[in-house]
């Protein structure tokens, strides 16, 4: 159950087995049902999420009751509402499961407690940190000159597997395509 977070902290630093165990140890299991939600709207959120199988979608919904994705975290990757996580207001966003998943589990304070005590979990946290603004930096200003192929290509360079795992309704919010227009540029590639 642990050997993916395992193989994930080891790729990025060297660490001992006692410390690795030791940070695995603040993880719990979850499985969680397909489309169940991990954050409500206005919840503050007090847990991050490594996931071992399945995938964690976070998204709003516009007063139309339009859906617009911001992130999805597959399996070897981390996710919560990392702004809702740190300052401990509502989420202004939900965190959902899209498909049956088996995460690991942390509570805010046991994963602040690793990063102000282990400083090998402190150094991946600034790597998550830091590689997360980078993609969403590059997604923000990359996606303002593409035009719609533009963005399928962008996306399935950087996240192959993507179009293969997301609904096409779910896909297009993140894109910022409608799903028509989705489907028409997938099926000239």
């Amino acid at each position: 159950m642990y050997s993916l977070l395992e193989n994930f902290i080891k790729s990025r630093t060297s660490i001992d087995y006692a410390c690795l165990e030791l940070i695995c140890s603040h993880f719990e299991p979850l499985k969680t049902k397909r489309n169940e939600l991990l954050l409500n709207f206005s919840d503050v959120c007090q847990h991050y999420y490594f996931v071992n199988k399945g995938c964690i979608r976070l998204y709003t919904i516009n007063k139309d009751g339009t859906e617009a994705t911001r992130f999805f975290a597959f399996e070897g990757g981390f996710g919560t509402a990392l702004p809702s996580l740190i300052d401990q207001t509502p989420a202004g966003e939900y965190m959902q499961t899209i498909e049956k998943s088996e995460l690991l589990k942390i509570s805010r304070d046991k994963f602040y407690h690793l990063v102000d005590t282990v400083p090998q979990f402190a150094f991946i946290y600034r790597q998550i940190l830091e590689l997360g603004f980078i993609t969403a930096q590059k997604r923000i200003y990359g996606f303002q000159g593409f035009d719609a192929l533009e963005k399928v290509k962008w996306v399935i360079q950087h996240q192959p597997d993507f179009l293969l795992r997301v609904s096409n309704k779910m896909a297009a919010s993140y894109l910022g395509l409608s799903p028509s227009t989705l489907s028409r540029v997938k099926a000239k590639l």
